[in-house]
């Protein structure tokens, strides 16, 4: 009675074959990974950008203000984008240009913008200062 269990246990009534089932699994799951993995790639990444304001100071009263947001805005680089502005008073009549920028971090730094700013020599004094806001 107990070799007849046991055979009875090896007969598979259903004929399902696991071995394929498994098969066609794994190829159905790799060509949905390799589908995910392409749809990923496409998509872009995360751009981090930074909002900075730099604080750009004039020689004296006498420097001309608008020359001299006018020099700074002529600044263009991949990567960065030129927001408000004001002047703001320092001291004995003199102000300062507030400027603010966004800039991509991968493409745009505050060592590039001041270097570029203090390039107008005949405005801007070369005691700039920048502020990042994250």
């Amino acid at each position: 009675a107990a070799a007849e269990e046991d055979e009875d246990d090896d007969i598979d009534l259903f004929g399902s074959d696991d071995e394929e089932e498994d098969q066609e699994a794994a190829k159905v799951r790799e060509e949905r990974l390799r589908q995910y993995a392409e749809k990923k790639a496409k998509k872009p990444g995360l751009i981090a950008k930074s909002s900075i304001l730099l604080d750009v100071k004039p020689w004296d009263d006498e420097t001309d203000m608008a020359k001299m947001e006018e020099c700074v805005r002529s600044i263009h680089m991949d990567g960065l984008v030129w927001g408000a502005s004001k002047l703001v008073p320092v001291g004995y009549g003199i102000k300062k240009l507030q400027i603010q920028c966004v800039v991509e971090d991968e493409k745009v730094g505050t060592d590039i913008l001041e270097e570029e700013i203090t390039k107008f020599e005949d405005y801007v004094s070369l005691g700039m200062g920048c502020g990042k806001d994250l």
